[in-house]
């Protein structure tokens, strides 16, 4: 087996897609990855995907000048990968890249990009970590990053994949095979996507890294840096929960509409589509699915269902909104954040001059002009991504239909270099699926570790789940505090509800903490009615940061284990420039 290659290897459970960690960059982290994909991933969608994601990852690397190939020359595998069905990033890779970067530490790019400093090993240096020269061309990329001043590849990327939605109509009408040649053609352009979206994520990094070290530095305040990046505007990731705002509005306005929601969510959508009093609502709620339809759970992952393909899901977090007070409107809250960063702005301003002052400004405008973009990209790419989940669920369709015992997940079963034999004889791939099924049903049972150095510990030895829910966490005394990193600036008291799935919100309701895992898009509207955010995992360019800033409600994030450690119906105070989140009262019992 080749160190970059992704295959089938059993680990004691069956066999599995899996890779083989690099010895040269031996440190591993769910840190980031496992916001992209939380999931035990389809070996469908990697195998037909692993090349695109490791080219991609090569390029932007060597674009901006931080490696050359004979710093890859083990495999992609340094980039990160698949283990044991879960998906990792390479910690000891983006360690490199730090001490390669000027002005930079590893701690900071632990808690820009992973959010794995609590946990990790610690840095042992390389002989090969340091490189002047590629040190140097970091300089001359920082020093065109600080002066750009437009993105010029955003637009024509969002036409590429606009024509791609163009052509999907007449693909799905496309032979079985011809659907096939599709999904391996729509790779190419994924590449091209994908390669840009991690260039302007490295450069984004980058700005914010030395936006934060200016303010660390020269204004005495590293974390100013927050608020002067809240409210950009403009930001992708965000917008879903505006629009959604805007629909549960729509509910809490109008009783018939309150009637047809408080009669449950079981079978809504099929109510009210029915119902002539609810036409305008549902003209909204089909454009809402139309612009974010490629949203959702695991969005990456083209097995896995969206809010296009599943808008039962989209009514649940409106149902959540509706209930929510008209002051808790994200633009109200985002237009109070502007006005904390516009005072902030001019403060910094006034105590900086000369080069200071230069270098302050330069680093703000690289902040927000890339941050935007870094949102803009990822959304392009999910909606390509999203062509290929529908050109997949085609051919699902169709296999499924051809074998008695069929179901549409099967494909995702399938290896891609199985393809071409599977659509021509599914029955043949029975007891193959049956098996796969299987282990990723125990491997979906299990918690991979965080991070692992070396080689990966054996998937039996993994914790399940439900034993994870029994075992003894720290007890907190009132007046205890968990740390993390801050995420959003402010300070918020509130119950918290410990919130593990989107779908299921539970008590989560308007004044309350939402203490969560992960987030991904799925998790954005749930953060409209709380009062803050606080999250297991995450560094400061992850998506609960991003999105907390737009709608302006104090982030906490890499909070290990909180959602085990914070009592649900507790009350705590977030504060979200600290990163420190207390305890103030037990639950009512």
């Amino acid at each position: 087996m080749k160190l970059g290659s992704a295959e089938m290897v059993d680990f004691g459970l069956g066999e599995y897609l899996t890779q083989y960690p690099s010895k040269r960059y031996p440190i591993y982290t769910r840190g980031n990855a496992g916001e992209v994909w939380p999931e035990v991933a389809y070996p469908l969608t990697i195998t037909l995907t692993r090349t695109v994601g490791e080219e991609a990852s090569a390029q932007a690397a060597i674009n901006a000048g931080v490696i050359s190939r004979k710093d890859i020359v083990e495999g992609p595998s340094c980039f990160g990968g698949v283990f044991a069905g879960y998906m990792y990033l390479n910690l000891s890779f983006g360690r490199m890249i730090a001490v390669r970067t000027p002005g930079t530490t590893i701690e900071k790019s632990d808690a820009t990009y992973y959010g794995s400093e609590q946990q990790a090993p610690k840095y042992v240096p390389h002989k090969n970590d340091k490189n002047f020269l590629a040190s140097m061309k970091l300089i001359r990329y920082g020093w065109r990053m600080l002066h750009t001043t437009e993105i010029s590849f955003l637009e024509p990327d969002r036409q590429l994949v606009h024509h791609w939605e163009e052509r999907l109509p007449k693909i799905l009408k496309s032979t079985d095979q011809e659907l096939v040649s599709t999904l391996r053609e729509i790779m190419q352009p994924v590449m091209h996507l994908f390669t840009n979206h991690l260039d302007v994520t490295g450069q984004a990094g980058g700005a914010v890294q030395l936006l934060s070290t200016v303010c660390e530095e020269r204004l005495n305040d590293r974390s100013l840096a927050l608020t002067l990046l809240g409210s950009l505007g403009d930001v992708d990731s965000a917008a879903p929960s505006f629009a959604l705002w805007e629909l549960g509005r729509m509910v809490a306005n109008d009783p018939t509409l309150t009637s047809f929601f408080d009669e449950g969510i079981t079978e809504l959508e099929e109510r009210l589509r029915e119902s002539q009093d609810c036409q305008l609502f549902i003209d909204n709620f089909d454009s809402f699915l139309k612009e974010f339809g490629s949203r959702g759970p695991n969005e990456w992952e083209t097995a896995c269902e969206t809010w296009g393909t599943e808008p039962s899901n989209v009514l649940v977090l409106i149902d959540r909104m509706r209930l929510a007070d008209a002051e808790k409107s994200p633009t109200h809250r985002a237009g109070q954040l502007l006005k904390n960063r516009e005072q902030a702005l001019s403060d910094s301003r006034s105590q900086l001059k000369g080069f200071g002052l230069w270098i302050f400004n330069k680093a703000l405008h690289g902040s927000v002009l890339f941050s935007q973009a870094r949102e803009r990209s990822k959304t392009t790419i999910i909606n390509l991504i999203h062509v290929a989940r529908l050109i997949s669920r085609e051919l699902a369709k169709r296999t499924a239909a051809q074998s008695e015992k069929g179901e549409l997940i099967d494909l995702w079963f399938v290896l891609e270099t199985e393809l071409d034999e599977y659509i021509n004889n599914p029955d043949a791939f029975e007891k193959r699926i049956s098996d796969r099924k299987n282990v990723r049903n125990e491997l979906s049972k299990r918690i991979p570790p965080f991070i692992f150095q070396g080689n990966l510990p054996d998937p039996s030895t993994w914790p399940l789940r439900e034993e994870q829910e029994l075992k003894e966490y720290p007890n907190l005394s009132i007046g205890d505090a968990l740390e993390g990193l801050g995420g959003c600036p402010g300070i918020a008291e509130g119950i918290a509800r410990v919130v593990n799935d989107p779908s299921e919100p539970g008590a989560l309701g308007p004044g309350d903490i939402l203490i969560a895992p992960l987030t991904d898009p799925s998790w954005t509207p749930l953060f409209v009615p709380a009062e803050a955010v606080v999250v297991n995992v995450g560094g400061q360019m992850s998506h609960a940061v991003i999105v907390s800033r737009e709608l302006g409600m104090p982030c906490v994030v890499a909070v290990t284990d909180a959602t085990q450690i914070i009592e649900d119906g507790s009350r705590i105070r977030v504060n979200g420039s600290s990163g420190v989140v207390t305890l103030l009262s037990d639950p009512e019992k």
